[in-house]
């Protein structure tokens, strides 16, 4: 191990907003999609920072994988202040064989406009499969080259010509593997128990990394989500408990399509429950406000959904707009969908909840071939058996309503 050469990569993990340009970006897909299969095909030990985090300390791991990689990769994407600092910090212990890359919209900050930022195209929360293996390709060259023939590319080194940088007792030695579990692995034990059902399994889970990160949107989302499908200690106290870990995400203020969605679906259950109007309407609100500030086809659909719900209750004029609206909204769904069915759809992660949507978006036009034809499809790409019957149940709740 200690005669094989190591890349450390500088990136969050899981989907991240891009407060700039709102946009939901899958940083897994760049890290197991691009990055990791470019450095490992070179050879390369290849290690993010939540395959090194753990319960013990991190600073010391990652300070030495950041003076003691030979290469340091840094994907500045989504603005991530821990990726800033974690670039400074290599800039200033080396003077070369570190790159930074990012998805093409960023506008770098002033300090690091001097910093050669090599561009990917993100679709969504997905990279395409032309735009990985075009990616792939320009890591694995520009991998090569400085190591071949190493330029100084830190800017601390470029304006300070004549500061040497500081001696490490290890230099390209990483350090040895940790015994305790790490980040990454307790997340995707998680994922595999949320998946699979087991959403006890997954609450202990989630709420392990966040005693390991508890700064992580993405963790928290994830915790939400396996505590109000738990039903445990019963469905209406879980539901709260959700409640209480949603206003750590700030619902009221945050544009982020998946704490809007998390939260209309809280409140969305509660008014199954309880038939409080007050919930109904919560839930209409954050819907519909994941609907209006992204063009989100998730939460469009259920925003619909809860329309022909206050239609069936109201009377009059009102029923009559919420259902026209609902009409509407599944159109606009209908064409958001198909866009997202569009180049790079197989590269998606959430290829079954697309055609699903499209599904209940049909049968609520009373389109019948076209969900017919949706449906077929939509049962080849279901992954866990919870994802399904949440689509049928839907379903069968709006046909009572229509």
């Amino acid at each position: 191990m200690a005669n094989k050469k190591s890349c450390f990569v500088i990136m969050g993990y899981g989907v991240k907003v891009d407060y700039r340009t709102g946009r939901e970006l899958d940083l897994d897909k760049t890290y197991h999609n691009v990055i990791k299969p470019a450095v490992e095909e070179l050879g390369f030990t290849c290690i993010r920072a939540d395959e090194v985090r753990h319960s013990g300390i991190i600073d010391v791991p990652m300070y030495e994988w950041l003076i003691g990689a030979d290469v340091v990769i840094a994907d500045l994407s989504t603005y991530n202040p821990n990726s800033f600092y974690e670039l400074g910090v290599r800039h200033a212990l080396r003077p070369y064989t570190t790159i930074a890359i990012s998805e093409n919209k960023l506008e770098p900050p002033f300090d690091v406009n001097h910093t050669v930022i090599r561009p990917y195209e993100h679709l969504g929360k997905d990279i395409g499969y032309t735009e990985t293996m075009r990616f792939r390709q320009e890591l694995m060259d520009s991998i090569s080259a400085i190591i071949d023939s190493p330029k100084v590319d830190s800017p601390v080194y470029t304006y300070l010509k004549d500061l040497d940088p500081p001696k490490y007792s290890a230099p390209g030695v990483v350090p040895a593997a940790s015994e305790k579990e790490t980040l990454s692995t307790i997340i995707g034990r998680a994922k595999t128990a949320l998946d699979a059902g087991d959403f006890m399994g997954a609450i202990t889970l989630f709420e392990l990394a966040r005693e390991i990160d508890d700064d992580s949107d993405y963790v928290l989302q994830q915790l939400v989500l396996a505590t109000y499908k738990s039903k445990h200690p019963s469905h209406v106290e879980s539901l709260n408990k959700a409640l209480v870990l949603l206003e750590e995400l700030k619902p009221e203020e945050t544009t982020d399509t998946e704490t809007l969605g998390l939260t209309g679906a809280v409140y969305k259950r509660l008014w199954d429950e309880t038939g409080e109007l007050s919930h109904l309407s919560e839930s209409i609100k954050f819907y519909e406000k994941g609907f209006r500030v992204k063009s989100d086809y998730y939460n469009g659909i259920n925003l619909a959904f809860l329309l022909n719900v206050r239609a069936k209750i109201s009377e009059g004029e009102d029923a009559i707009a919420d259902s026209v609206q609902a009409k509407r909204i599944r159109q606009q769904v209908i064409e958001i969908c198909q866009k997202l069915m569009g180049d790079g759809f197989d590269e998606r992660g959430d290829k079954y909840w697309v055609v699903a949507t499209l599904e209940e978006a049909y049968f609520g036009l009373g389109e019948t071939d076209n969900f017919e034809q949706s449906k077929a499809m939509a049962l080849t790409l279901v992954e866990a058996d919870w994802e399904r019957a949440s689509t049928e149940e839907q379903i069968s709740t709006l046909e009572k309503l229509l």
